[in-house]
């Protein structure tokens, strides 16, 4: 007989609840094929009990903590951890009775890394015939896969760009980490992104005929943004992730890229996004499309490989973040096709210059890698970029989980280590002061006083 996969009694919750919580007010629902699939992926083998912080308190010990606001390097170093929550830091907490003790030796004491730029549903390998070729319920089982493997490295909370042509599956993963059904980072997802008619994720390069669909959400003009905006919110979206600008081209040295949406039009859907509790944030690669955001009040800019002085005007007096996704961009310049090869190039090359302007400009960064095309797991390598193209080592952090934590919605709970925010923390051998690549080589990782990966024994 037919059978049905369902979560009873889900309630609604609101969009601006804190980690841990469902984002945007969504309910899993799992009547559909997808669902019943995840279903039974979550639970063959599953533990009997959701993960859950230890019923008793937790002192990590440290050579060193990094005050990511300060700099400030403290050593020795411990934190108290009581449920979910850190309750004390400093060179010496209190150990009240039944603590356990975890010695993390010489390393380093961070809280959980922060990737604001993730794409949980691509993997590497053609993006446009994976979307195609690979059912949704597969691609739903491999972002899974890809948000344990985040969570391993590191990255204890992240923004998930778009599930490209996978609809709202995203917020499944998400509701499914919540329970502590699978381990991954906390999300904020966007559900598929939204295009224009032959925009940048339209399937431009198919047979018509067949009538390939597009990877993102169909939009062409401010009624129809706030029409899609109002749906996606419905089926869970945290936030609202539109393509302003494509396709991109060098010429004569400089990028060009044209814009999909006007101002105005992208100024209402960030005025329905408000409404909502909701936010926006653009793929814009260059001008004019990153002015026209900018002037929306949109909440992030994405990739940013090209910025005007007006638009980096405006970023800065509103505090609007660029995103710029430096480990993508060499991977594509260095995996291209030699058809390619030398644009790719000549765009990374052009994106260095433009970055050093950005950073003397002053506006504000945060850190997102664009992770997927490339393999889940490996995108610290985003801090090491930043800092050989021109920012501190500091700034970097700061960027990532200062703004990081404010562009997600999460100030005052992640991306400190202070005393009431969640115990989302990781541990590294040395300083990143020092070294910003020693963030490639994460030796324990803890999130809301879980330990998801226990200190290796040679780190």
């Amino acid at each position: 007989m037919p059978y049905t996969c369902r979560r009873a009694g889900a309630s609604r919750r609101a969009a601006d609840s804190g980690p841990g919580m469902l984002g945007g007010g969504a309910t899993l629902k799992a009547d559909s094929t997808i669902g019943c699939v995840l279903m039974l992926a979550m639970t063959a083998g599953a533990p009997a009990a959701m993960a859950e912080p230890a019923a008793h308190p937790i002192v990590l010990h440290a050579a060193h903590l990094l005050d990511v606001e300060t700099g400030r390097l403290i050593a020795p170093a411990e934190i108290l951890i009581e449920g979910e929550r850190i309750t004390a830091v400093g060179v010496s907490v209190p150990h009240p009775a039944g603590a356990e003790i975890v010695d993390l030796g010489e390393n380093t004491l961070l809280p959980g890394l922060i990737d604001a730029h993730v794409h949980l549903f691509l993997h590497p390998g053609a993006e446009d015939l994976q979307t195609v070729e690979e059912s949704v319920p597969q691609r739903t089982i491999q972002a899974m896969l890809a948000a344990k493997a985040d969570l391993m490295a590191g990255f204890t909370a992240e923004r998930d760009m778009g599930t490209e042509g996978a609809g709202s599956a995203d917020s499944a993963v998400r509701d499914a980490i919540d329970r502590g059904l699978v381990p991954g980072p906390r999300l904020r997802i966007s559900g598929n992104a939204i295009d224009i008619l032959g925009g940048h994720e339209d399937a431009n390069r198919f047979n018509p005929a067949q009538q390939v669909l597009s990877n993102a959400t169909y939009a062409n003009n401010a009624d129809e943004l706030v029409a899609v905006i109002r749906e996606q919110h419905k089926q869970g979206a945290d936030f609202v992730k539109i393509y302003e600008t494509g396709p991109d081209r060098m010429r004569d040295g400089m990028l060009h890229t044209l814009f999909q949406y006007t101002a105005a039009q992208l100024r209402a859907a960030v005025e329905e996004a408000d409404r909502l509790g909701s936010r926006v944030a653009v793929h814009a690669m260059g001008e004019p499309g990153a002015l026209y955001a900018a002037q929306a009040g949109v909440a992030s800019i994405d990739h940013a490989n090209q910025l005007s002085d007006e638009t980096m005007r405006i970023m800065k007096a509103k505090g609007i973040p660029a995103v710029p996704t430096f480990a993508v961009m060499q991977i594509l310049a260095r995996e291209a096709p030699a058809a390619a090869a030398a644009e790719d190039a000549a765009m990374l090359d052009y994106k260095i210059r433009e970055f050093k302007k950005q950073i003397a400009a002053g506006i504000p960064f945060a850190v997102g890698s664009d992770v997927g095309p490339f393999a889940h797991g490996t995108q610290a390598r985003e801090f090491v970029l930043m800092v050989k193209y021109g920012m501190k080592p500091l700034a970097v952090l700061q960027a990532d989980l200062l703004n990081g934590a404010r562009l997600l919605g999460w100030d005052g709970q992640i991306g400190a280590l202070k005393s009431g925010y969640y115990a989302d923390i990781i541990a590294v051998p040395g300083s990143p002061l020092d070294d910003i690549g020693v963030l490639e080589h994460v030796a324990f990782v803890m999130k809301g006083g879980v330990v998801e990966r226990p200190r290796s024994a040679n780190r």
